[in-house]
Parts: C-alpha cells; structure tokens; sequence
C-alpha cells in the first residue's frame, strides 16, 4: 500500500519531480544514441560525380552523369552525416580519352572510387552503368539576323529606322556535331509585343540543344526606331544594266510599282525622293525567268514594304 502511494505522488503534478524524470530520460537517451552510432552499419549513399578531362578538347553532347549508388559500410557517425549530405564527397573519374568512352560499367569503379571515402567502405556499386556521349569541342562563327515579318506594331505605327544587331554575329562553342548541324545564319526571336516606341533590348538567337553550346557573347543588343507611319506608293522605271551580248531581251513591264513605309513626320520630304530600279541580267540566263530589281534612292527613314517581279525573257 505505501509503495503504490509513493507511485501516486511521483506522477502528482510537481515540477521538480518531473524536470527529475525528462532529464533521466533525455541523458538515457543520449547514452543509447551515442552508443548506437558507435557501432558499424551498412548503407546505399548517393555521391556526386565529376568527370575529369580536358574540357579544351571535349565537348559533352548530353547532361554527364551527376550521381552514382553505392553500397557502403562505416562507423554510425560517418553514415549518418553522409546520408545526410553532410561533407558529402564528390567522387573524381578521370576520363583519359574520353571521345571513345560511350559507357562505364560501374562493377570495376570500386578499386578507383576506395581512397575517395575516407573512412567509408565500398560493399558494392548499385548503380549498374554510367553511359557517357562526348564529342570534339569545336568553335564556329554565326551571322545574326531578325525575320522583320515577325516584328508587331500597333495600329499607325512602323519600323522607321534599320534595325541594328550589335554585334551583328556570335561564336557558339560546343561539340562538333552540334555545331555542324546550324546553319550559317542564326535567327532573333523578338518578344511577342505591339510595339508604339523605340526598341532596345538585350537578346539571345534560338539555338537547339542550348544548354550543351556556349555563347560568346552570351546576348547581343537588338535596336530600331518606331514611330507613326504612312505608305507611300511610287512607280518608278526599271533601268536595265549587264545586257547579254547577241541575245534579245523583253521586258513584260518597264516600269513596278513599288511601296515605301515613312514616317508620317518626313511625308513632305519623301515626295521630292524617287527611287530608282535596276535589273541585273548578268546572271540570267537564256528563256524567261522572274526577276525582282534592285531599289535605290529610298532614304534610311523609308521601309521598302512592296516589290513585284519582273517577268524576263532572254532569246
């Protein structure tokens, strides 16, 4: 009877006793944690993986492996804080020639991997292969250009000046395969906007597979005026140069109608200009052919919108 009333008080609400009881436990509970992490376990730990090798001639075409699995085996502390991600190391496969490693098979890592773990214990690698794609790491120069068909204004507004890229080309840097498959001149996509100001902005051209290539510059600045605009329709004659020796020559129309976008401001100046057409027939070559001529006289303010071609017959 007195012991179960000595049981009664010891759970009674008193502070003292139970501060007493929560630090038996808590140190009991350090005992055992400490005790417990003392002993040797095995684990599958995550470890992130670098690939060594001259990055001056090899050029990945896909992501390289991050990780690899391995089954290890450790003291309790070096486990828990390598689960964990603590002090994690990253494991260092050097790759000698590494345009002919397309895989690794990841059972004869071990004896490469061991003196990377310190005290940690390689059982066996989970991960079964590692499979790697590489290629010449090659540099070649683009043009740049903006499709101006593109480009949207708002109602009563237009391009009023050249559009400038600057610079006007770029070198891309990456492997070789990816590179040889672009083609000469690389397109600008322009943000989807109707526009009614000035355009200034910093962009990229679009290029497939992207991450693997690098950019050099990384942006390059596009620019051109807008303004409120007019259309102007102007018929102007076509001058012939070039002729072909002993051929005759016909002409379906000696004169085109041609379409110059101006802004509204510069209308008055505008109608003292005539461009001029001039068809080279250098090239062309006996039997009728479409030709489009060449515009000159138009001033920099003036956007050419409309050409017809010339229909040319050589005999």
């Amino acid at each position: 009877m007195s012991f179960l009333r000595v049981f009664i008080n010891l759970f009674q609400f008193n502070r003292t006793n139970w501060k007493a009881v929560l630090l038996c436990l808590l140190t009991a509970s350090v005992f055992w944690v400490f005790n417990a992490l003392n002993k040797q376990y095995i684990s599958n730990i995550k470890f992130p993986l670098h690939f060594e090798y001259d990055e001056d001639k090899a050029s990945p075409l896909q992501e390289l492996p991050k990780n690899i699995l391995l089954n290890v085996s450790g003291n309790g502390w070096e486990l828990l804080s390598q689960t964990f991600g603590y002090k994690l190391p990253t494991l260092i496969i050097p790759l000698e020639k590494p345009l002919e490693v397309k895989k690794i098979v990841c059972s004869t890592l071990p004896p490469m991997l061991a003196n990377q773990l310190g005290k940690l214990q390689i059982n066996y690698v989970v991960t079964d292969t590692l499979y790697l794609q590489l290629d010449q790491k090659d540099t070649h120069k683009y043009k740049l250009f903006v499709d101006t068909r593109e480009i949207t204004f708002k109602e009563g507004f237009g391009r009023t000046s050249p559009l400038v890229i600057l610079p006007d080309s770029i070198q891309l840097q990456g492997p070789k395969s990816l590179l040889h498959k672009l083609p000469d001149s690389l397109a600008i996509q322009l943000p989807e906007a109707r526009l009614n100001s000035n355009y200034r902005e910093k962009l990229s051209p679009l290029i497939a597979d992207e991450e693997m290539i690098k950019r050099i510059p990384e942006n390059v600045e596009v620019m051109f005026e807008v303004n409120e605009v007019i259309e102007f329709s102007v018929k102007s004659k076509i001058n012939w140069i070039n002729l072909p020796r002993g051929r005759q020559v016909t002409l379906d129309n000696d004169s085109l109608l041609l379409k110059v976008q101006i802004p509204k401001s510069k209308q008055e100046d505008f109608k003292t200009i005539a461009p001029a057409l001039t068809l080279n027939l250098k090239k062309v070559k006996k039997g009728e052919h479409l030709v489009k001529p060449t515009v000159v006289g138009i001033p920099t303010y003036g956007i050419l919108t409309k050409l017809d071609s010339v229909k040319v017959k050589i005999f």
